[in-house]
């Protein structure tokens, strides 16, 4: 998967190994020194390896907040529905899912501080 998506978008991926759920870090344009996007409106992302007893498993959009607590809060107040608490991705940050009024899963990170 890694090699198609490097084929074919030019992408860069990294392999974060067992540890992390085998998860492939996707850098989808420049980074700055933190590793962030350069242009606003750019993406990073990644994707898990496929599990058989695992359902629904398609890719996921990452969207980059301050105050996780605080977007947790204004999802529910806009009618999403936040899925669960943060769980801390170590190294990285915190991370939550929720779904928005159409019923797409999305994805929230506040990144550890110096990220």
């Amino acid at each position: 998967m890694a090699d198609f998506y490097t084929a074919v978008f030019g992408w860069q991926t990294k392999m974060l190994g067992e540890d992390m759920g085998n998860y492939v870090l996707v850098t989808t344009t420049e980074v700055d020194e933190k590793g962030w996007p350069k242009q606003v409106g750019r993406i990073h992302g990644g994707l898990y390896p496929k599990k058989e007893d695992w359902p629904a498993q398609y890719p996921s959009v990452v969207i980059g907040v301050d105050d996780i607590k605080e977007s947790m809060k204004k999802v529910a107040e806009a009618s999403g529905k936040v899925l669960d608490e943060p769980v801390d991705i170590p190294g990285i940050g915190l991370y939550v899912s929720f779904f928005d009024t159409e019923g797409n899963r999305v994805t929230m990170l506040q990144p550890n501080p110096g990220m």
